[in-house]
C-alpha cells in the first residue's frame, strides 16, 4: 500500500517511515501541509497519515479536502497530541477513517494501518 505521512516533527516522521516500510508499505513523506496536498495530487496514495498541527495546512484541512475530492478512495488516519474531544469529533465529522492520540505504540499504528490493507501481521 502507498502511504503518505504528513508530519512536521522529523523524529516522528522517520520513526513512522521506518515502521511502515518494515511492514512492506511504499512511503511518501511530507513535512508540511502544502507538501502533503501536492503529493496527494501527484501520487494518489492509498492512505494519508497526517498530524493535526502542521505549517501551511492542518491535518483537519487535509482530511476535509481529501474526503471531499476522493471520498473513500484514500483512507486518512489523523495523529495528534491533542486528545481534545472536539478535535477528535471534528476529524471524524470531516471523514477521518481513524484517529490516534500521541504518544502511541508502533505496533498499534501497524495494526490500524494494516486493517485497511487487509493485512493483519504484527512484526
Amino acid at each position: 500500500m502507498k502511504i503518505l505521512i504528513a508530519e512536521d516533527d522529523e523524529l516522528m516522521l522517520k520513526t513512522l517511515e521506518f515502521r511502515l516500510k518494515r511492514d512492506g508499505h511504499e512511503i511518501l513523506l511530507a513535512r508540511d501541509g502544502k507538501a502533503a496536498l501536492d503529493l496527494i495530487e501527484e501520487q494518489m496514495p492509498d492512505m494519508v497519515i497526517s498530524d493535526i498541527m502542521m505549517p501551511y495546512s492542518t491535518g483537519l484541512e487535509i482530511v476535509g479536502l481529501v474526503k471531499q475530492k476522493y471520498k473513500d478512495t484514500i483512507k486518512v488516519i489523523i495523529l495528534s497530541g491533542m486528545g481534545q474531544e472536539s478535535v477528535i469529533l471534528e476529524a471524524f465529522r470531516l471523514g477521518a477513517d481513524d484517529y490516534i492520540t500521541k504518544p502511541f505504540s508502533p505496533n498499534e499504528l501497524s495494526v490500524r494501518v494494516n486493517r485497511f490493507s487487509g493485512a493483519a501481521k504484527i512484526r
